[in-house]
């Protein structure tokens, strides 16, 4: 059967939107980085130079998501080794950014490196935001006035220690976004992300289920350097798949152009609705899986899981299969309850196994429970089983209720003390509600609350 006649492939403006702060040693990039994304990842040190890695992370304000982007200390002439290869990751952000953050040190004043970083922007034509870092007194703020000559605009006094004008700052920054988010795709088709280690079969799988070489097939792991896009629409189904680039160890990412591949794989699984992890039958699952599985968990995705290259597997019995799912669901505890299918990309066996139970997951993500029916199973359960009382005092559950217009299912418990509602209990209540409705595949979150 030919499925290649009512495929189109559109490149779509899903991504998110991204912010990549650049300028010389030691301004406080770093320190910036692990305040917006709220994180301790990049090492802050006094010595220049300290960054070399990029650094990726996400960052929110007043309800907006956006990625962030944290790069070394652009230098010229210096004695680091480094030298060229930062200064290439810096141009590398600055053409992947949305809006670029430019900061620079109060105390040193304008610097002949500040000069260079802000030609290099101005010549770029990304939307620019100039932060005068370091402003940690009252009086340093009339210092900042200096740094008009480098011809970005108005310079945003910030204390990235302290957070002083952080959230003016960010306004700013969102402000530079909006043009972006308002022309972003309104259609509401699912999203299904292809992950996974490098050469682990995502592109074949594309390939097999559109019918069509849509993109490049080798054993060379990293042949995919984008996410692309295609709109499928057959057999009465309708939705968008992504093949996203290889996401493979940090020490093994040693390419500027497959680091961003990454950074652009790690978009689309924020931008996606069911992310479709690729796992390698001949190598079995590693730890690569393990942290991409993580990412998909962090950012509240559905989730099938497909052993990829089923034909060169010898021995299939029952027993072997029970015993491989077994092995997946442990290493991946405590979240078990999602699919996993044993297909070939290759031989097309189970492939459209694969898209019809993506499809389920989908809908099991966006599943709503009428409140009385909730609370019909619940509360006798909960009145058998109620929660343990703590320091002498017995907790009641009254009512539960599911939320509306969340990312992924949540419900609320009201009790009476909530805060001696312990986590195995919540589980309990999780397993009992995946046991009397589907949420395979999906992530779900239950919150108690205060009557």
């Amino acid at each position: 059967m030919s499925m290649s006649s009512k495929c189109s492939n559109n490149k779509l403006n899903t991504m998110a939107n991204v912010l990549a702060i650049v300028g010389r040693p030691n301004v406080g990039k770093s320190t910036l980085f692990n305040r917006l994304t709220r994180t301790r990842r990049a090492i802050v040190n006094e010595a220049a130079g300290t960054t070399r890695d990029r650094q990726y992370g996400k960052s929110e304000w007043n309800g907006k998501e956006f990625s962030v982007i944290d790069t070394g200390g652009w230098v010229v002439n210096s004695d680091d080794i480094f030298e060229g290869e930062i200064n290439r990751q810096v141009n590398l952000a600055i053409s992947e950014a949305d809006v670029v953050l430019l900061v620079v040190d109060v105390n040193q004043g304008v610097t002949q490196f500040d000069m260079e970083v802000a030609h290099l922007l101005r010549q770029a034509k990304k939307p620019c935001v100039l932060a005068v870092n370091k402003v940690d007194t009252f009086n340093q703020q009339y210092a900042a006035a200096e740094f008009y000559k480098l011809g970005l605009g108005e310079p945003y006094i910030l204390s990235a220690v302290n957070g002083l004008g952080t959230g003016e700052l960010l306004d700013e920054i969102l402000s530079r976004f909006s043009a972006d988010m308002a022309a972003e795709e309104t259609d509401n088709l699912p999203r299904f992300a292809i992950v996974g280690r490098p050469n682990a079969g995502k592109s074949s799988l594309l390939n097999a289920l559109i019918g069509e070489e849509r993109t490049i097939v080798t054993e060379i792991a990293g042949t995919t350097r984008d996410s692309i896009y295609t709109k499928y629409n057959k057999f009465g189904k309708e939705f968008y798949l992504v093949d996203t680039a290889g996401i493979r160890k940090k020490a093994k990412v040693n390419e500027d152009l497959e680091y961003y591949s990454v950074v652009r794989s790690i978009r689309a699984i924020e931008n996606s609705d069911v992310c479709i992890l690729m796992i390698d039958a001949t190598r079995g699952i590693e730890s690569q899986d393990l942290n991409i599985f993580s990412l998909i968990q962090k950012n509240k995705k559905g989730m099938l899981v497909v052993v990829n290259k089923w034909d060169l597997i010898e021995s299939k019995t029952t027993q072997d299969i029970k015993q491989i799912e077994r092995d997946i669901r442990r290493r991946m505890a405590p979240f078990e309850d999602f699919p996993i299918i044993f297909a070939s990309a290759l031989t097309k066996q189970r492939i459209f196994k694969v898209m019809e139970t993506a499809l389920q997951v989908y809908e099991n993500k966006q599943r709503k429970i009428p409140t009385a029916q909730l609370n019909e199973r619940f509360l006798p359960l909960i009145e058998n089983y109620p929660p343990p009382a703590t320091k002498g005092k017995y907790i009641k559950i009254k009512y539960c209720t599911q939320l509306p217009n969340t990312q992924v299912p949540t419900f609320v418990f009201f009790a009476n003390l909530p805060q001696y509602v312990k986590e195995p209990y919540r589980r309990f209540l999780e397993n009992k509600l995946r046991e009397w409705w589907n949420f395979c595949g999906t992530p779900v979150q239950i919150f108690i609350r205060a009557k």
